[in-house]
């Protein structure tokens, strides 16, 4: 009962035939009449060669035979020939059956079809052989335009340098036309950076003359307190104008100086407009160090930084005002400055756009937009640095980096 079930299951998924020791079919499988076109009736007494196909060379049915009659497996893909003249492709396993004498007494062949694969793979091949040919053409092909770009590329270098000849005066006039445009715009940032100092300066006139007026109410060293600090706001201003005047020079000379001693001098320069805006400032000095660059150019960065500060207590309406300047030194060997406030801040969608040409949140009666982009220029190009804002608690912090030329001795 088993083996008849073996038997059904076997010749229900797969090709099977029978044949005698002549090659004369004795049995087919419907599967085989399915794949061949040919009913059993037409198959069987029929030489199994009825389904060989013409193109099959005659020593592979021949290698067939000799493995076979040997009482041995033989194993193979086999192109055949169906009644309707298409082409099917089978794997073939052809078996001989023993008798009890161990003689041929019949062969069965099991087969399943992979005419699907061997098309696909038929196919590949037709692929790679048009590839091939197109490869081979292609390469002709490259040398050509290789051929003509070469050509086209002498030409064109000739084109290109009797361009640039052409142009190069008009790039010497661009280049000038930059420069004095960029000239301007740092003297509009000089006229707004010297708003504060001659206020200052005005004030101070105004103080001497009252003093001198009333000189006897005076206590002693007052008139020449005042004097002097009018002398060192003038002198500020006439070094700024000078600064700012050589700024493209590339002859300039660097000089080492300490931050504390920059940010002592932009205090005391600011320190009238501090006491009447009521702010009031402290200096940190951590570690100090000695930095290489243009003092009066840092002094100006400082400065630029306390103004905008102060306009930003008035603008805010903060009461109680305090900017905290600290100065150290990192382990990576850079000095570093923050200034730091209470001023409320600057709003985050705009804190990225600060240092950009023309940017300002002010009227325009009040600034240019260029302070805080020539203090970044001044830091980056002068000092070899970096300056970067970030909000902090109530407040924003500015923090400058420079390269450190020489550790000080920490203050006590």
């Amino acid at each position: 009962m088993k083996l008849e079930q073996y038997q059904t299951a076997i010749e229900s998924s797969n090709i099977i035939s029978k044949t005698d020791i002549n090659g004369i079919i004795t049995f087919v499988n419907d599967e085989f009449c399915k794949i061949s076109g040919y009913t059993k009736e037409e198959l069987i007494g029929q030489n199994h060669n009825i389904v060989r196909h013409p193109e099959v060379p005659p020593s592979t049915f021949k290698q067939l035979w000799q493995t076979i009659l040997q009482k041995q497996t033989y194993k193979s893909t086999v192109k055949n020939l169906a009644k309707d003249g298409s082409t099917f492709y089978v794997n073939t396993t052809v078996c001989p059956i023993l008798d009890e004498n161990g003689e041929i007494e019949e062969f069965i062949a099991i087969r399943y079809d992979v005419t699907e694969s061997v098309r696909l793979s038929e196919a590949l091949i037709t692929k790679d052989e048009e590839l091939e040919e197109l490869n081979a053409t292609l390469e002709e092909r490259v040398k050509e335009q290789t051929k003509a770009l070469t050509q086209l590329n002498q030409t064109l270098e000739e084109r290109v340098k009797e361009e640039v000849e052409k142009n190069r005066e008009k790039d010497r006039f661009l280049f000038q036309q930059a420069r004095l445009a960029s000239m301007g715009e740092m003297i509009a940032n000089i006229a707004h950076q010297w708003r504060q100092p001659l206020s200052e300066l005005n004030i101070t006139l105004y103080k001497m003359n009252k003093l001198y007026q009333a000189c006897t109410n005076v206590k002693e060293g007052g008139f020449e307190e005042s004097y002097e600090h009018a002398k060192k706001i003038i002198v500020k201003m006439s070094e700024t104008i000078e600064d700012f005047r050589n700024f493209f020079s590339p002859n300039r000379e660097t000089e080492l100086f300490s931050l504390s001693s920059v940010a002592k001098e932009a205090i005391d320069i600011m320190r009238g407009t501090l006491e009447r805006n009521e702010v009031q400032i402290r200096l940190n000095i951590v570690r100090d160090a000695d930095i290489q660059g243009y003092f009066n150019e840092f002094s100006q960065v400082l400065i630029n930084l306390l103004n905008n500060t102060i306009d930003a207590f008035s603008h805010n309406k903060i009461k109680s005002r305090l900017i905290y300047i600290e100065i150290d030194t990192l382990s990576a060997g850079d000095a570093i400055i923050k200034v730091c406030d209470n001023a409320g801040g600057i709003d985050a969608t705009i804190l990225d756009k600060i240092f950009e040409p023309y940017f300002t949140t002010k009227h325009a009666s009040a600034g240019t937009g260029l302070g805080l982009y020539m203090s970044k220029m001044i830091i980056k190009n002068s000092m070899m640095g970096t300056i970067e804002a970030y909000n902090h608690e109530d407040g924003v912090c500015f923090s400058i980096k420079i390269p450190v030329k020489t550790v000080l001795k920490e203050e006590e």
